[in-house]
């Protein structure tokens, strides 16, 4: 029985994407047709392709490193530009060759302090110290170097959360649908409108917010309302940044003097970072306080600063230093922060007179661990964890 006239391309390898020989179907598209036509290669003895089973192929196979693995998945996934961009530039090893030439400067410094080890008495005498404290710090430096916007890096997969907060009939809502440019949430002259949050992704400058309209707080809402009030304070407890809203023209009230003390302080980690943003500015002359940022979303006055205001708070590192290949997952910046970790030990061993010997222990464990980030030494728990978050197939 005739399913479909489809397309099959073979792919012979090693040249293809996971250097094994591959066939492809490609069917007429719709939801019956392809499902015939997968059943039908079910049928005789087929199966389907665990998660990201195709690209760990390619990983086991040398054609591609884990870090590009990686990057294929933000590629498929990006939200941004310039995650795409930071993507289609791992893909081509701009990660993966920073990573290999930090381990080839620890092998080399291991390299000389074998030579002190094994030849101590050679008439070149030991290595100079200061050629070991260079070495060092160029290795610190370029480990540092990644490590300074991996927090930012992390952010572009998912946009920085934006949480847009004040006092009912703000201008919130206003705001929210200026900046993205439609209108997503109802804007009335009643405070209180919005009783949940709403949630929208915004691109600035390829950058990418995760933007969240939430209820206005009052000292006695009503019982809706404080269920939105709830929901708003888990979103801010979770916040990258806080749009801080209050109308032109008047002094702040206590609550709002609260509400800010409240979340600027931040937690152990740092400052949560808000704007303060005057909104209704075109009813006012008062141009506010240097802090402030006076918008008027009928007139667009300080929506541009604004937008510029909050790429410098939140991706200043990423556009500071484009060039610097991006850490963009929590499991790199892990492994680079134990090799950094490990790179101190042995500046503190070797301040401390130990043995070479010993010393040495700590750059071997530095050098593992960038080892394990780029995949030369491959555990099961790393993997699975790597290519669980594929899509069936890829």
């Amino acid at each position: 029985m005739l399913i479909d006239r489809a397309l099959v391309t073979w792919f012979p390898g090693p040249a293809s994407y996971t250097g094994e020989d591959l066939l492809e179907i490609g069917s007429h598209g719709g939801s019956l047709t392809p499902q015939l036509v997968l059943d039908a290669v079910l049928a005789v003895g087929a199966r389907m392709a665990e998660p990201g089973e195709f690209t760990r192929r390619a990983y086991l196979n040398g054609k591609v490193d884990l870090l590009q693995a990686e990057a294929t998945l933000d590629l498929i996934e990006a939200r941004s530009v310039v995650l795409q961009r930071a993507a289609i530039a791992q893909l081509e090893r701009g990660l993966s060759r920073r990573i290999e030439d930090l381990r080839q400067g620890l092998i080399e410094l291991q390299a000389l302090l074998a030579y002190s080890i094994d030849f101590p008495d050679e008439d070149e005498g030991p290595v100079p110290e200061e050629r070991v404290d260079a070495a060092i710090a160029s290795l610190r430096s370029g480990i540092e170097e990644l490590l300074r916007n991996a927090p930012e890096g992390e952010l572009l997969r998912d946009g920085a959360l934006t949480v847009i907060a004040g006092r009912p009939n703000a201008g919130k809502s206003s705001l929210f649908n200026a900046l993205l440019g439609q209108e997503r949430a109802i804007v009335t002259e009643l405070p209180g409108t919005t009783r949940d949050a709403i949630e929208a992704l915004l691109s600035v400058d390829g950058y990418p917010f995760r933007l969240v309209d939430t209820a206005g707080y009052r000292d006695r809402p009503e019982r809706i309302e404080s269920l939105g009030i709830e929901v708003a304070e888990a979103y801010l407890s979770r916040a990258d940044l806080i749009l801080f809203c209050a109308e032109s023209g008047r002094p702040l009230a206590d609550n709002e003097e609260e509400f800010l003390a409240k979340w600027s302080d931040g937690d152990a980690e740092g400052p949560t970072r808000v704007l303060r943003v005057r909104t209704k500015s075109d009813l006012q002359t008062d141009a506010g306080a240097e802090d402030e940022i006076p918008v008027s979303v009928e007139t667009g006055q300080g929506l541009v600063e604004l937008r510029e205001r909050m790429l410098e708070a939140v991706y200043h590192g990423l556009r500071a230093e484009e060039e610097t290949p991006l850490v963009t997952r929590r499991r790199q910046a892990r492994a680079l922060e134990r090799a950094r970790d490990d790179v101190s030990s042995f500046e503190a061993a070797r301040g401390a007179g130990l043995p070479p010997e010993v010393v040495a222990t700590h750059l071997q464990d530095a050098q593992l661990a960038l080892e394990e980030l780029i995949g030369i030494v491959d555990t099961e728990d790393v993997l699975d964890a790597v290519f669980a978050s594929f899509c069936i197939g890829k």
